[in-house]
This record gives C-alpha cells, structure tokens and sequence, in this order.
C-alpha cells in the first residue's frame, strides 16, 4: 500500500499562502508614488491590482513546480544534484549581464518575462540537495578535512558572487544554512569553529561599510534618527503597536499608506500585526512552527540518509528566512531584506519555497516505513559444521533510537554495511 503524504505540511503551506495573498493585496490597495517609481526601474508598471494579479500567477507557477517536486524520484534528484547546482551558478552570473537590474542600489534580479527572477533563491534549495547529496555519499567521512572543505568552498563562490551584487543577506542566510547542516551531519566542531574564527573578520569588514553600519547604528538607538536611518524600523514599531490584541481589521492598515516602506514585500509582517492583531503575527508564527516541526518528524523517521538531510536541510533553509524575518521587523536584528516565506510578495522567493514544500511533501511519502534492521541468525552445530537453520529480520523502527548528530549518516550507512558483511560472510556448507 502507497504511502500518502503529509497533508499537515501541505494544509499548513497553503494556508501561509492564503494569508500572504491577502496581506499582499491588503498593502498594496493603495499604491504610493515611490513604489510605482521604484518598480518603473525594473521595467514592471504597478497599479492597484497587478501586485495580486502577479502573486496569484506566481502561485499557480508555484502549484507547478511544486507538483513536479513532488512527482520527481528521489534516485533521480540525487543525480542532479551536481547540475542543478551548476545551473544556479550560470544564473547567478546572468545577474551581471544585460539582462541583470538593478534595483535599491544592488543588481540582484535578472529579467524573465512577465517578471523578474532573484537566483539567490535558487541558490539555497539547489544547494540543500547538493549538502544532502554530498554528506549521504559512501565516501563522506565526518572526520574527514576534505569532506568538510568542499562544501565551505562552494558555499564561499557562492557567497562571493552575492557581495559583489552586493546582497548581504543572501550571505549570511547561505552561511547559517550551509553551517547547520554540517553540524547536522557530525562533522568535527573544531572545523566548524575555525570556519567562524576565519571568516568573523571578513563579517565585520561587511558590516563596518558605511551603509550597512548606517543599518547597525539605527538597529541599536532607531529613535534617534526616526525621520532618517531609523524611520522604517519605528514605522515598523508603529504598525506593530496601533495592531493591539485583536488588530485595526483587514485592510485598515495606516502604515501601509506610504509610511512603512516595503510593507508588501520585507515588513510584510508589520501589516499582518497592524490588521490581525496579536492573534494574527502568532497565528503566522505558529504555522512556522508547524512546518518546521512536521519537516524534523518526517526527517527522523526516514531510513535513507539522501532523504533525512534533504528534510532536514529544507526545514531549516525556510526556519532562517522566517525568523530572520520575525527578528528584523522586530527590531531584534539589523534591518535586512528577507522576504517571509510563503506570504511575501515576490515571485522567486515563493515559486522556490513551494518546489522546497513539493519536496518535503515527495519524502513525506515514504515516511513511517520502518527499516527490517540487521539480520538474526540461528545457528545448529551438524557433524561439525555450523549451519543457518532459521533467520529473520529484527523490527526496528527508524528514529527509535536517540537523535544525536549525525544519526542519520551512522544509522543507515553502518548498519546496512554491517548487514550486507554479515549476510555475505555467513555462507555455511557451501
């Protein structure tokens, strides 16, 4: 019988999507002179209803790719591990051909019709199937320099081409995912705190750029400058605070009437706290929750290590953007441009979370198989001679034993090669 998928995953999904539609659509009712401008410069004219009519097309794209996620077969995905990564990095470099725009100071998008398309986001999900790809290989050894350098080096080409757009974000957002995944799969921790030793004085020369330290200054005191460097986070606070318990109601927004910049887009969680209230933002930040949580439970139960860090690697890439996401609006973090997964406006951030769902949704499938374990063997001494007169399979549920790190790894590939030694090694009376 055919294991179905996880309708948690998929229920909790569409209603994130629901809900960014009608924040999308509630924030951008009202269309201010500057975001028509900023739009103009990508070449995308904005009115009161192409925001919505966009994000609906981007969601059926979305219901597409996240259909063929979650048809493709896993043994096939592995095999493009390695090319889907490649073609990632070709659309990274299109960025700064001719079709590359600008926007906001930064080149980051590059233009497909009828829209535009960040492949930075592409970038984190071919890269999760490149991690768990890598780390479910015969030959990846935990211990092993090399098995740790490889990743870090591909991740730093990648995090190299972002600054130069430049996109800070991106960076770190590529880092923390790359890192959690490598301590996921239980490589040495001295290796993953020199990774940080190393690379802490190339943050800090980032950070120190003048803009981004403007960024800082205003994060730490935003009241000081509130009509300059602090204006977006204490409009954000505004937003948050006019919202109350209950909220001002569906479309009463204020901020959304040119005060809070990007309210459609970044601080899109500052309109749904103004609206709905503070049963709204935890409504939001509960599905979150959801998702991440079914994504670590399916992960634990899965026998094939391909499929466990794929898991894992998926619930984590979208766990970063929300909370960083929660955390700027907040004012917990430096002001940084990450949309909210699923409710942001913004075509490539959705289309690629929903192939990400297509995919913990395509695993979920084989979730709850339990493993047959290693093999039992009776043995009969018979004229001197050792033979099998019974065998069987000892029922071992996977995820039965404690999680530690790099259980994944340890559980299917050691005990499997264990099984297959033992059953090739226990031949008697041949």
């Amino acid at each position: 019988m055919t294991q179905r998928y996880d309708r948690v995953i998929l229920l909790t999904a569409v209603l994130l999507i629901l809900i960014g539609l009608m924040a999308v659509y509630s924030s951008t009712s009202v269309i201010s002179p500057d975001v028509v401008k900023k739009y103009r410069e990508k070449g995308i004219e904005a009115s009161q209803f192409d925001f919505i009519r966009r994000q609906m097309f981007t969601v059926f794209l979305g219901i597409v790719s996240m259909f063929a996620a979650y048809k493709i077969r896993l043994e096939y995905l592995k095999r493009l591990a390695v090319p889907l990564l490649i073609v990632s990095l070709f659309c990274l470099l299109l960025v700064f051909t001719k079709l590359g725009i600008s926007g906001g100071g930064a080149k980051r998008w590059i233009k497909v019709w009828p829209s535009t398309f960040q492949p930075s986001e592409l970038v984190k999900l071919t890269m999760v199937v490149f991690l768990a790809w890598f780390i479910s290989r015969t030959g990846y050894g935990k211990n092993k320099f090399l098995s740790f350098a490889v990743p870090v080096a591909i991740m730093g080409v990648f995090q190299g081409i972002f600054i130069m757009q430049p996109d800070f974000g991106a960076v770190m957002s590529l880092g923390l995912l790359t890192i959690l995944i490598l301590f996921l799969s239980g490589t040495r921790l001295r290796y993953l705190l020199s990774l940080g030793i190393v690379g802490l004085p190339v943050i800090v020369k980032l950070i120190l750029e003048p803009y981004r330290w403007k960024r800082v200054l205003a994060f730490l005191d935003p009241w000081k400058d509130p009509q300059g460097s602090g204006f977006q986070l204490v409009q954000s606070f505004i937003a948050l605070g006019s919202g109350g318990f209950e909220g001002v109601g569906l479309g009463e927004s204020k901020q959304k009437l040119s005060f809070l910049p990007e309210v459609h887009t970044d601080f899109i969680f500052s309109l749904i706290g103004e609206e709905l209230g503070f049963i709204g933002a935890t409504a939001v930040v509960f599905l979150f929750l959801v998702l991440f949580m079914k994504g670590v439970s399916i992960a634990k139960k899965m026998s094939d290590p391909f499929s466990y860090y794929l898991c894992f690697g998926i619930s984590i890439m979208i766990a970063i953007q929300a909370v960083v996401n929660f955390a700027v609006v907040t004012g917990m973090v430096p002001t940084k441009g990450l949309p909210l997964p699923f409710v942001s406006y913004g075509g490539s951030s959705l289309i690629v979370n929903m192939t990400a769902i297509g995919l913990l949704l395509n695993v979920s499938k084989t979730a709850g198989r339990s493993w047959s374990g290693p093999k039992v063997y009776e043995y009969a001494k018979l004229n001197n001679e050792s033979r099998i007169i019974s065998s069987g399979h000892q029922r071992q549920e996977p995820g039965a034993l404690k999680w530690q790190r790099g259980y994944g790894y340890r559980w299917c590939q050691n005990q499997r090669r264990k099984d297959l030694q033992q059953s090739e090694t226990l031949n008697f009376g041949r």
